[in-house]
Order: structure tokens, then sequence, then C-alpha cells
């Protein structure tokens, strides 16, 4: 086996000298700095946002935080949100939606439940999906939710990704079906 380069690999000799990031000094070109060589564009390179740089300036909820890492604000991006939300033992969050948003949750750790309202027999049943470590959950665009966490001790941890680059929430007064109009 020979030590050649990986083919998909141009050698620093080839495209000039070869931009390095080393761990804890971080990337981001859209910020003004010395990391990336001038006149480099925001969505030509890759981002690397570290565990603790997720931002906490975005939408939130009662009972909950929300962390972005991957946003229009934090990376430029313009299709997606991803992040982090934290649920307290023995707290539910406020019931809301996110609007446009398709959302997909994994869970990281704890045992969260996904509260929602189905009226598709045509009587409204609340319905709670109880989930551990692992499980996926997909809400629709629109659906209005909330958060539990039913454990006295464990924080629940989950990472959300969103089909529209800012975290969109709409908080609401209660669970309910929204009208056509929503």
């Amino acid at each position: 086996m020979s030590a050649e380069p990986h083919p998909h690999t141009p050698s620093p000799a080839a495209e000039g000298a070869a931009v390095v990031t080393e761990a804890g000094t971080g990337f981001h070109p859209h910020l003004h700095g010395t990391d990336a060589p001038a006149g480099t564009a925001l969505r030509a390179r890759l981002h690397h946002i570290r565990a603790g740089e997720l931002d906490d300036g975005t939408a939130q909820t009662g009972g909950m935080r929300r962390f972005a890492a991957i946003s229009g604000r934090t990376v430029g991006s313009e299709k997606l949100w991803m992040g982090q939300t934290h649920v307290a033992p023995s707290t539910a969050s406020s019931d809301h939606h996110h609007g446009e948003s398709e959302t997909a949750i994994h869970v990281v750790s704890g045992h969260p439940e996904f509260v929602f309202v189905d009226d598709s027999s045509g009587t409204p049943e609340e319905i709670r999906l109880r989930t551990g470590p692992g499980d996926y959950i997909f809400v629709p665009p629109f659906v209005p939710h909330r958060e539990e966490n039913p454990d006295p001790d464990e924080e629940a941890v989950v990472v959300i990704a969103r089909s529209t680059q800012e975290a969109i929430v709409v908080n609401l007064p209660g669970l309910y079906a929204l009208g056509d109009g929503g």
C-alpha cells in the first residue's frame, strides 16, 4: 500500500497554500478575522461549530432552552436549522408550533415526551409519544405540540433539524388544531 494522497484531495502545491485549522481555533469565514483568506465566500467553505459555541440567541418557548448550531445567523445556511433543545427535570414546555418548518428530532438523553392533539378521527384526542435515547420524532409544519420531561432527576436533551434557516417558534395558548387560515 502506498502513501499517495487521496484522489479527491488536491495537493497544497496545486492549489496554493492550504488553510488549516487546529482544534481550539475555530473557523468561520463569514466573520472578519485571520482564519479565512480574503474574499472567501460564506457558502464555499465548511463550518465547524464546537459544542461550546452553540447560540442561545434563538426563539424560545417557556420550559425549555434552544441552542442553534447551524442557522442563517451562525453559518449562513439558507434552508436548514439545526441545534439542541434542553428540557429540565419535571418540566413541560409551553404549547407551540414551528410554522412552515418540518422538524426532525433525535433524542440524545433522557426520556422526553411529545404531546399533541390528534383529531383525524373527528374526536380530538391528546396523544403522548414516550421516547428514549436513540429515538426520532417528526413534527409536520404547523402542528401544535409540547415537550415534557417527567423525570425528576435527568435533563432531556434532543438534537433538532428544521427545514428553514431559523428556528421558527409560534407559542400558543393551548394544544388545538389550526384552522385553514392557520
